[in-house]
């Protein structure tokens, strides 16, 4: 097997009918369903998908919801009313910061950054990331908290585990009370639940256990992120959500995706993703995409260690089985 520049070019027609069918089918599966519910980021999975559902089941049978909260980027909230008005389906803006200071989520949160930067405030704002010379260094994923305070100005300061895993429990508060939102108002409409987590992010664990990975089905999963861009042109998603910077959106100070996680631009991560995948050898992949051997092979470790690490959150819970009918003590 080998890779070029067309093994990521899709038939956009193609695949575009192949979820409308698999949405449909879903639809009209056990239990029956009277339509699609979608969480509109204002990023292009969930505009691809919403297109997609309307194409599949009818605009008037897609509920959008557009879930803010007090820390997320104003701009997600414009471009996904862009898509809602593109559509025309019906929507609901839910407000989550109630939800998520309910479990004291920011207050928490926001006492440990004041440990580690005592001059935090709330005139700050703050993101976390990941070293970004992965092709040049081996190295750890170990994340960097930046605090800015307002004025551009900045401080950062590795995190040690125990201050990662706390605030990233905060920005998984905020992702599952998006769900929470999703099935609270799919429930009312008897709507399935559609998860917009591409293949990109799915192998790599980029997505949250019972948050945007709590769906009733997931239709672009099989989708690189290169891919997803290929059908938001086919599609005619607005501009404007096409050219956005992909972001988690769970932070105050915006991150990018690239930054937060994946320490790769797309361009070169889906390629590469793609070979890792299908055991393309670090020669060959070196050879295809014009990188060196090293850089190929210190990738794949870096992919390996993310898929190996994320790897309980695309199954389901472990259980304790037994088979009854021959049970003895």
């Amino acid at each position: 097997m080998t890779f070029n520049k067309e093994t990521l070019k899709i038939d956009a027609e193609y695949e575009a009918r192949q979820v409308e069918e698999f949405l449909l089918g879903a639809v009209r599966g056990i239990p029956k369903r009277d339509g699609i519910m979608v969480g509109i980021s204002g990023g292009i999975d969930s505009a691809v998908v919403a297109a997609l559902s309307v194409r599949a089941v009818g605009k008037e049978r897609v509920l959008g919801l557009v879930l803010p909260e007090k820390e997320s980027n104003p701009i997600s909230a414009q471009y996904a009313q862009l898509i809602i008005d593109q559509l025309g389906i019906d929507h609901r803006t839910v407000e989550l910061s109630d939800a998520v200071a309910s479990y004291q989520a920011y207050d928490i949160r926001d006492k440990l950054i004041k440990e580690i930067f005592p001059e935090y405030d709330k005139n700050y704002i703050f993101n976390i990331y990941l070293p970004q010379n992965l092709l040049e260094a081996d190295s750890y994923n170990f994340y960097t908290l930046r605090i800015d305070d307002g004025k551009g100005n900045q401080k950062e300061k590795r995190l040690t585990k125990k201050q990662f895993l706390s605030i990233t429990a905060t920005a998984n508060v905020k992702i599952r009370a998006r769900m929470i939102a999703l099935y609270y108002w799919g429930d009312q409409n008897n709507y399935l639940v559609a998860g917009t987590t591409n293949k990109t992010e799915f192998l790599l664990g980029d997505y949250c256990k019972f948050g945007d990975g709590g769906t009733d089905v997931e239709c672009v999963s099989h989708l690189y992120k290169n891919q997803i861009y290929q059908l938001g042109e086919y599609l005619n998603i607005p501009q404007e959500i096409m050219d956005r910077t992909p972001s988690p959106d769970t932070f105050s100070l915006p991150v990018s995706d690239q930054d937060f996680y994946f320490r790769l631009p797309f361009n070169l991560l889906d390629p590469l993703l793609y070979c890792w995948e299908y055991k393309i050898s670090p020669a060959e992949t070196a050879k295809s995409i014009d990188l060196k051997e090293d850089q190929v092979k210190r990738v794949f470790r870096d992919f390996k260690s993310k898929f190996n690490s994320t790897e309980h959150i695309r199954r389901p819970p472990t259980a304790l089985e037994r088979d009854w009918s021959s049970f003895k003590k």
